[in-house]
Parts: C-alpha cells; sequence; structure tokens
C-alpha cells in the first residue's frame, strides 16, 4: 500500500512576513527617526520603500505606491505626509504622531546645525563642492527608486498619457501644481471610476 504524497507547502511571499500583533510605538518612533536622520532630499522615497516594505514589511508594494500617491497629492513634504499616512495605518492617530515625530526631529535639529555652520562658511569651495555631491546623490537614488516602483504604474498607453500630460504641464508649461493637479487628479479618478460589471484585480466582478 503506498503512502500518500506529502502536500506541497505554499509558497512564502518575498520579503519580511508581517508582524503577528500591534506593531510596537517604539519600532515606529526609531524606524523614522532612522530614515529622517539618514535619507537626503528627494532620496527619501527610497529610503522610506527599502524600510517599510523590504525590511519590515508594514506594507506591500501596491499600498506603499497608494501612500506615496496621497503624500504626493496633499501639502506639505512627501516623506511627513508618509509618516504621518503609514503611522496611521498601524496604530492609528498616536501611530502618526509617533512617526512624524521620528521622521522630522533629526532633520530639524540638522537643518538648525547646518544652517550656522554654513552661514559662516558660505564661500568655502569645498562646503558648495560637499552640497553638490550630496544633491547628485539624491538625484540618483530618486532615479533608481523611480524606475524600481514606476514600472507598476505604466501598465498601458493611458497611464503614460497621465505622466506625459503632467510632465509637460509642469515642467515645459509650467502651470501651478494646484491647477495641474485640480485638473489632471478628477480626470484620472474619472477614467479609472470602477464600472458595474467590470472585473477587479481578482478576475471576478463585484
Amino acid at each position: 500500500m503506498s503512502t500518500p504524497a506529502p502536500a506541497a507547502s505554499p509558497a512564502l511571499p518575498d520579503g519580511p512576513a508581517p508582524a503577528a500583533g500591534p506593531v510596537p510605538l517604539g519600532d515606529i518612533f526609531l524606524t523614522f527617526l532612522v530614515i529622517g536622520a539618514t535619507s537626503f532630499g528627494g532620496g527619501v522615497v527610497a529610503y522610506l520603500r527599502n524600510a517599510l516594505v523590504l525590511q519590515k514589511g508594514w506594507l506591500d508594494e501596491e499600498r506603499f505606491l497608494s501612500a506615496l500617491e496621497i503624500a504626493q497629492a496633499l501639502p506639505g513634504l512627501n516623506a511627513t505626509n508618509m509618516s504621518v499616512i503609514v503611522g496611521d495605518r498601524l496604530r492609528g492617530t498616536i501611530g502618526a504622531v509617533i512617526a512624524f515625530l521620528g521622521m522630522t526631529l533629526p532633520g530639524a535639529a540638522l537643518v538648525m546645525v547646518l544652517g550656522v555652520l554654513y552661514a559662516s562658511n558660505a564661500h568655502n569651495p569645498y562646503v558648495n563642492a560637499a552640497l553638490i555631491g550630496v544633491g547628485a546623490a539624491s538625484v540618483g537614488m530618486l532615479s533608481a527608486v523611480t524606475l524600481q516602483i514606476g514600472r507598476k504604474q505604466l501598465g498601458n498607453v493611458v497611464d503614460v498619457g497621465i505622466i506625459v500630460a503632467t510632465v509637460v504641464l509642469v515642467s515645459v508649461l509650467h502651470v501651478s501644481l494646484v491647477w495641474v493637479l485640480l485638473v489632471v487628479g478628477p480626470a484620472a479618478v474619472l477614467i479609472y471610476r470602477p464600472r458595474p460589471g467590470a472585473p477587479t484585480k481578482g478576475g471576478e466582478a463585484p
């Protein structure tokens, strides 16, 4: 009598497993404190993705993109908006406050110190060269994370058209970002609005 073959174990998703319980507030504060202390300029998006998606597993790629889209559409810095959104998702209002403090404390303290130092060394060519290097690194990191997560937003011609229209309006025609959001945003919502009987991402009609 042959023995039944053991059932195949389900494939595990890449990255760390999600936390079994609520994320500790101290972990939220420390994570955003490190991001705020080590990220530079526009490259903060790369740090956020690396910490929240790849290391901690608090968000998957889709939820990270959704949070980033909301953060970019709201007034204020993307990094601080992201900290509030993610903190609220993890632990509610107190999580949002803790994440916001962690993200902003290092930058606020560092800017105050660097502001004093730069005021007394503004004409030093080495200081200016260092700032140019930091700016170049930020552009490089932002370009890298754009290539990594941007592929998910380029699913069809309509996606590319919305992106091109936004770039042309802001960078070429110099239209105010507020007006671009008021025009392109509702147009994108209208295009991608749920339609009765349309299949969802799981392949079934709602």
